[in-house]
């Protein structure tokens, strides 16, 4: 756990769901990384699993609906970002998503989001219900 005065900003917002609405809270939480500044790969990185959790969460768990919203918080120290996605839909079992790296899966495009979002953050993770992931990077350091 990073001291307090490593903290660069840290919220809770309620959103739509909206693409829109999803990309600029997207854009809020990558302004604030890059003023740390994360370097390129990670802020990527970063990128692609963000924009892959808020709309699944937005497509997926809340199914377009415009009465559901996403609650997202955010906290960006000077050595981590953490951020929790949490829709309004029933959830799903992780461990169900089929694996698309295997040969019969190549050619559908489901768990492609999870896949990625393992890849590029330093951890992920979902609540039981599977309605909420976080997502946490590390600061890359220079060797």
């Amino acid at each position: 756990m990073s001291a307090v005065n490593d903290l660069v900003d840290e919220f809770e917002v309620s959103i739509p769901s909206d693409a829109a609405a999803g990309h600029a809270v997207q854009e809020r939480i990558l302004g604030l990384i890059e003023s740390v500044p994360f370097d390129d790969r990670d802020v990527f990185g970063i990128r692609l699993a963000l924009e892959e959790a808020i709309v699944n969460a937005i497509k997926h768990g809340n199914g377009m609906d415009p009465d559901k919203a996403v609650r997202i918080w955010c906290r960006v120290t000077q050595e981590s970002v953490r951020v929790e996605i949490e829709d309004e839909g029933e959830g799903f079992t992780v461990e169900e998503v089929p694996d698309p790296t295997a040969d019969e899966n190549l050619e559908r495009p489901c768990g492609r989001g999870i896949m990625l979002m393992r890849a590029f953050m330093t951890e992920i993770s979902f609540n039981s219900r599977g309605n909420r992931v976080t997502l946490v990077k590390n600061r890359t350091r220079d060797s």
